[in-house]
C-alpha cells in the first residue's frame, strides 16, 4: 500500500463495542431472573437431556440490529457446549426474513436461552432501527442525532449502544461525565452567568460545561459565560436559527424538545450542531425477532 492510500486512526471511525463483564453481568442477572430457583420447567418435562436443536434466529421486518454480544452471551452462559455463529453485525440493515444467527447443541439449553437472547436483540434492535429513522431524516446536514439520559433503569449503556448502532450519538452517560446546568439549577442559583461561573470554577479542565436556555436572552448569557455548549429548549425553528447567527461559532449548539421524526428535518436545516431526542429509546418499538428451532 502506496503512502498516498493509507489511512490514519484520526480517519476512521470505529464501532462501538460493549465490554464483556458488562455484558455477561447483565445477562447471568437475565438468565437469573428467568430461571429461577427451580429451572425452566417446560423444557425439563418435554425435552430429553440429549435431545439437540438447530436453530435460526430471524428478523421478521426491516430494521437495524443491535445486541449480538448479548444473543451470544445468552447461549454461551446457559452452559457449555453451543455454537452461536451470527450471521450479520450490529449497525446492519437487514429485511423481513433474513436469518441474523444460527445457534446449534443441546435443545435444553438452547429453549431455555432463547428470551433473554431475543428479548435484548428485540428491544436493542428497535432502538437503533429508530435511530437510523432519525439520522436518515437529516442527512446532508451537519447535525448529528443524540440520545438523552431518559433510558429504561438498568439498561442504560445498552440503549446508548443501541444508538450508536443505529447511526447516532451519544450524550452524556449519566451526572458525572459532564456538567449540564438545567433550568433548575438556574432557578436555585439565580442566573445563568452565576450557574456557568461556579460550575467553571469546580470543574476540570476535561469536564465540558453545557447549560440549558429557554430563550434568546438567557442564550446570550450562556455565551457571555463562556459556556462549552448550550442546549436550546423547546424552541421553535425560526428561534433556533437566530441563535445559530448569534453564536458565530462560540459554542455548540443543542436542540432539543418536541424533536419528532416529521420535525427533525427542519430542526436540522437550522445550523445546530445536535438535535436530542428520548423518543429514539423511550418510544422506539421492539424489533420483531423471532426464533425458530427444528429438533434433530
Amino acid at each position: 500500500m502506496s503512502d498516498s492510500t493509507k489511512t490514519s486512526p484520526a480517519d476512521k471511525t470505529f464501532p462501538a463495542e460493549l465490554p464483556r463483564p458488562l455484558v455477561d453481568r447483565a445477562i447471568l442477572a437475565a438468565l437469573d431472573e428467568d430461571l429461577g430457583l427451580a429451572g425452566d420447567l417446560t423444557t425439563q418435562s418435554t425435552l430429553s437431556p440429549d435431545a439437540t436443536a438447530q436453530v435460526v434466529i430471524n428478523v421478521r421486518e426491516v430494521g437495524v440490529i443491535s445486541g449480538m454480544a448479548l444473543a451470544e452471551a445468552a447461549f454461551r452462559l446457559i452452559g457449555p457446549g453451543l455454537s452461536f455463529t451470527p450471521l450479520v453485525a450490529d449497525g446492519d440493515t437487514v429485511k423481513a426474513g433474513q436469518d441474523i444467527a444460527r445457534v446449534s447443541g443441546n435443545a435444553r439449553m438452547i429453549m431455555s436461552a432463547e428470551r433473554v437472547a431475543l428479548n435484548f436483540l428485540n428491544h436493542m434492535s428497535g432502538i437503533a432501527t429508530t435511530t437510523r429513522s432519525f439520522v436518515d431524516a437529516v442527512a446532508g446536514t451537519s447535525a448529528r442525532i443524540c440520545d438523552t439520559r431518559k433510558t429504561t433503569p438498568g439498561l442504560r449503556a445498552f440503549e446508548k449502544y443501541a444508538v450508536r448502532s443505529g447511526g447516532g450519538w451519544n450524550h452524556r452517560y449519566g451526572l458525572d461525565d459532564a456538567i449540564l446546568i438545567k433550568d433548575n439549577h438556574i432557578a436555585v442559583t439565580g442566573s445563568v452567568g452565576a450557574a456557568v461561573a461556579a460550575a467553571k470554577a469546580f470543574a476540570g479542565h476535561l469536564v465540558a460545561i453545557e447549560v440549558e436556555v429557554d430563550n434568546l436572552d438567557q442564550f446570550g448569557e450562556a455565551l457571555e459565560a463562556g459556556a462549552n455548549a448550550v442546549l436550546l429548549d423547546n424552541m421553535d425553528n425560526a428561534t433556533l436559527r437566530r441563535a445559530v447567527d448569534l453564536n458565530k461559532g462560540r459554542a455548540r449548539l443543542e436542540a432539543s424538545g418536541g424533536v419528532t421524526l416529521d420535525r427533525v428535518r427542519g430542526i436540522a436545516e437550522t445550523g445546530v450542531d445536535y438535535i436530542s431526542s428520548s423518543r429514539i429509546t423511550m418510544a422506539a418499538t421492539p424489533l420483531d425477532i423471532g426464533l425458530d428451532i427444528a429438533i434433530d
